[in-house]
């Protein structure tokens, strides 16, 4: 999965980064993580896992289990529909895919650019894992795949991915971010069944929903969609430049015209449930997180949907 990331930013010394993480992991721990212990008593299953990952045994299919989970070869031999049972494995692997694309540099509002609040969530999500003994690894991603940590457990390997996060990104131009690229890598090298998180905005070129599709047929995967209060909305602003992160391009609108902005709201509403509409046929749920949103509410939210997804 590792690709030569081409040229980046400079970037702060080792002792600078080290600090930024660690300060970061401080505050996330006071801020978000002895929270949610609170809340969950620790169980970082009730957020991600329902069924658990590794198989136990078969059964009758019944009117509200998962279809995900229907045993197809043995309902064809027994011409009656048998589901797969799953219990929780007491060491988990998880992996998280890190959208690293200029789209995340956006941040409109006071809460911070996307980039930011992908950084957050990675943060407690590897805190909350890594806590309990499990390994977690990542792979950063633009149009390519950037860099992969392998998994580790500990502290230490939570720093770590904070330290890549925090790290500045590879400026590139003229590019849009291909998620098949991360999902079909994502797909081919992790062989254990394993925990898959996507922190993305979900925004890229077409083409991503069959390798998607084929990682969600062997691994867990949650999807977490980052977005920017200002991207939904258009304030009343007069003509203004707008600039494509990714690709440069430039577009000149007047902000104050209602038809403009009514065509704007629309086509905000049709993409989002055109992508909902699109995971649901690969059989995955999508939690949308504002970058102003209280990481304990979201991932709260989080843990609801979740338990929806798997009764």
């Amino acid at each position: 999965m590792i690709e030569d990331p081409g040229p980046a930013a400079p970037e702060p010394s080792t002792a600078q980064r080290a600090l930024t993480a660690e300060r970061l992991l401080q505050r996330l721990d006071l801020r978000v993580v002895k929270r949610l212990d609170g809340m969950f008593q620790g169980d970082f299953r009730t957020l991600f896992l329902g069924g658990g990952i590794d198989f136990a045994d078969l059964r009758d299919y019944q009117p509200h289990d998962d279809v995900r989970h229907i045993d197809w070869n043995v309902t064809a031999r027994m011409n009656s529909p048998f589901v797969r049972e799953y219990v929780a494995d007491r060491e988990l692997t998880a992996w998280l895919l890190l959208d690293r694309s200029a789209s995340m540099r956006f941040g409109g509002t006071a809460g911070g650019s996307k980039a930011l609040a992908v950084t957050e969530f990675m943060t407690v999500i590897a805190r909350l894992l890594t806590r309990s003994g499990n390994r977690v690894g990542a792979a950063l991603f633009d149009h390519r795949v950037e860099h992969v940590i392998e998994p580790r457990t500990g502290r230490n390997q939570v720093l770590r991915l904070a330290h890549e996060m925090l790290r500045p990104a590879p400026m590139t131009t003229g590019t849009t971010t291909d998620l098949s690229i991360a999902f079909g890598s994502a797909a081919k090298s992790i062989t254990r069944r394993s925990l898959v998180v996507v922190l993305s905005d979900f925004i890229s070129t077409p083409g991503w929903e069959r390798p998607l599709s084929l990682l969600a047929r062997r691994h867990e995967v949650v999807c977490l969609r980052i977005v920017d209060p200002a991207e939904r909305t258009l304030p009343a602003g007069g003509v203004q430049v707008f600039e494509d992160l990714e690709t440069g391009e430039q577009l000149t609108v007047d902000t104050s015209d209602p038809a403009f902005r009514t065509r704007y709201a629309e086509t905000v509403v049709a993409r989002d449930e055109a992508l909902h509409r699109t995971l649901a046929r690969i059989g995955l749920d999508l939690v949308t997180v504002e970058t102003t949103e209280d990481p304990v509410h979201a991932l709260v939210r989080l843990s609801e949907r979740r338990r929806k997804v798997v009764r």
